[in-house]
């Protein structure tokens, strides 16, 4: 597997437990955390935890399931960089009452998806007949 896409799911692990002790700590004593904790634990789970560990698992099985290499190595690690950096400033900027700085982070994490979805198009892509 290459060292990215363990990264990936790595980071997905590290967001999911952060997501739930977030949740937890919060459901137990509310106001020790600040901000929006809820959209900010489901941004966790979902784009954080879910979202990286298809990624890591996508990168590296649909090159093999499709028997052509992933269309560009660059193109995932820029990926990695864009939805940690997104997931990132959306959790500060809700848990920091700063929604210009959240609003910032989801543009960031959209380029993310759009960096994937035109690896996983050109990597899938039709050539020849269909098997």
């Amino acid at each position: 597997m290459h060292k990215r896409n363990r990264w990936f799911i790595y980071a997905s692990l590290a967001y999911a437990v952060t997501g739930a002790l977030l949740i937890v700590v919060w459901s137990i004593e509310p106001r020790l955390i600040p901000g929006d904790v809820v959209r900010t634990h489901v941004h966790l789970m979902m784009l954080g935890f879910v979202g990286q560990m298809i990624f890591g698992i996508g990168l590296h099985a649909l090159p093999r399931f499709s028997g052509y290499s992933l269309y560009s190595e660059r193109l995932a690690d820029a990926q990695f960089l864009f939805i940690n950096a997104g997931i990132l400033a959306m959790a500060a900027g809700w848990l920091g009452s700063m929604p210009w700085v959240a609003r910032c982070g989801a543009v960031i994490s959209w380029v993310a998806l759009v960096l994937f979805a035109i690896n996983v198009v050109g990597t899938v892509r039709l050539k020849g007949p269909m098997g």
